[in-house]
C-alpha cells in the first residue's frame, strides 16, 4: 500500500478520484484515506455528497475527504477539482443497466471525459494520472485461446464480438495514450485494466458484474451458458490503483488486474461448496449454445452478450506483480464475500 509518507507535502494535496458515488471509487477513497492521503472526489450531483460520506465513515476517517462537482460529459468543474491535485484516479466511466440506443451514449462521455480530466491535469501541473480501463480493451474481438492476454495486447472494437460498452472502454483508453503520446513532458499516465469486478458490497453499491453471481443464486438463471469471465476482488483492485500512484517504474505502463478466468460453471460450483445451504438454489444444467441464442429472442439482455458464447479468454496479471508485488486474493475467498454481502443486502 502507498502512503502519504512517501511525500510529505502530500497531506496539501489530495488525491483526486473521479465517480466517487460509484463501486470501485469508493473502495480506493477507502484505501487512500486509510493510507493517510487526504482525497477529494467527483459527483455529478452535490446532493448525494452527504450519503457518500456517511457510508464511507464507517470504513475509514472522512475528515479528509473532500467533494467537487463535475459531469464527464461538461468541462465546467473539473478545473476546479484538480486543482491542487498531485495525482489523479480516474475511475469514472458510463456503464448503463441496459444496452444503448447508439454507441455514442457511451464512446463520447468515456472518451471525451478522459481527455478533459488529462487537459485539466496539465493545464494544473498534476504529476500523475491512473486511470480505470479494463480488460475489455485487452483481449476482445478475438477467438479464444490458452494462451494468456497481456498488456501488449489491444480489443479490436468488432461488433461481432463487443458491445458498446467494450468499445467504449477501447475508446477511451487509446485516446488517453494518444493523448500522452502528444504530450510526453507533461502527466504521467497509468492505466489499470480488471476483468470482472467482483466483493462486497460498500453500503448500498455493488459491481455491476456481482449481478452476475445474483443471478446465480435468486434463481433467475435456468441453466449455466457457456460464458467465463477473468474475475478480480475489489479491494484487490484498489489496493494496485494506490499503489500505481507514486510507484516511479509504472509510468506510461498499463497493467492487467485479474485472477483467473472461471466459466459460470465453475462460479456455480464454488458457491455450491462455500454455502451447502444454497446450493440447491443454484442452476445446474449446462445450457446449449442453441438454447441461449434460442432465448435470447425473448431477453435483450442475453441478446447483447451472445458475443461471450464459448469465449475462453485469460489473462496474465504477471506484470503487476513485477512491478508492484500485487497479488490477488484467492478466487473462492472472492466470490464466498461476494455472495455473503449480496445475501446480507437481501435479508435487510
Amino acid at each position: 500500500m502507498t502512503s502519504r509518507e512517501n511525500d510529505p507535502n502530500s497531506a496539501q494535496r489530495p488525491v483526486l478520484v473521479t465517480g466517487g458515488s460509484g463501486y470501485v471509487a469508493s473502495f480506493c477513497i477507502v484505501e487512500l484515506l486509510n493510507a493517510g492521503w487526504g482525497v477529494r472526489t467527483t459527483v455529478r450531483d452535490g446532493a448525494k455528497a452527504p450519503r457518500i460520506k456517511s457510508e464511507l465513515s464507517r470504513f475509514a476517517d472522512v475528515d479528509r475527504l473532500e467533494f467537487a462537482v463535475a459531469d464527464l460529459d461538461a468541462d465546467g468543474g473539473w478545473d476546479q477539482a484538480i486543482a491542487g491535485c498531485e495525482y489523479v484516479l480516474h475511475i469514472a466511466s458510463p456503464l448503463p443497466a441496459t444496452s444503448p440506443k447508439s454507441d455514442d451514449e457511451l464512446i463520447r462521455p468515456a472518451r471525451e471525459g478522459t481527455l478533459r480530466i488529462l487537459r485539466a491535469a496539465a493545464r494544473h501541473g498534476t504529476r500523475r494520472v491512473v486511470m480505470t480501463s479494463s480488460c475489455a480493451a485487452i483481449c476482445y474481438g478475438r477467438d479464444s485461446r490458452r494462451e494468456p492476454f497481456t498488456e501488449e495486447d489491444w480489443s479490436i472494437p468488432d461488433p461481432a464480438d463487443t458491445s458498446a460498452y467494450e468499445r467504449s472502454k477501447i475508446a477511451a483508453e487509446r485516446a488517453a495514450w494518444e493523448w500522452q503520446a502528444e504530450h510526453p513532458n507533461g502527466v504521467e499516465l497509468v492505466t489499470i485494466c480488471p476483468g470482472a469486478i467482483l466483493g462486497p458490497a460498500m453500503g448500498e453499491h455493488r459491481s455491476a458484474s456481482a449481478q452476475i453471481v445474483g443471478k446465480l443464486i435468486d434463481r433467475s438463471l435456468p441453466g449455466l451458458p457457456r460464458m467465463s469471465f477473468p474475475i478480480v476482488d475489489v479491494r484487490d483492485l484498489a489496493d494496485l490503483h494506490v499503489r500505481a500512484l507514486t510507484t516511479p517504474v509504472a509510468a506510461g505502463q498499463r497493467y492487467i488486474a485479474s485472477g483467473p478466468v472461471l466459466w459460470l460453471a465453475d462460479i456455480a460450483e464454488v458457491i455450491g461448496e462455500e454455502f451447502p445451504a444454497i446450493a440447491s438454489r443454484l442452476p445446474r444444467r449446462k445450457l446449449p449454445d442453441w438454447l441461449v441464442r434460442l432465448s435470447s429472442l425473448f431477453d435483450p439482455v442475453t441478446r447483447s452478450r451472445l458475443f461471450e458464447l464459448g469465449k475462453y479468454r485469460p489473462v496474465s496479471s504477471a506484470k503487476a506483480f513485477r512491478d508492484f508485488g500485487w497479488e490477488p486474493r484467492p478466487t473462492a475467498t472472492t466470490i464466498r464475500d461476494t455472495v455473503a454481502s449480496i445475501e446480507d443486502q437481501s435479508r435487510a
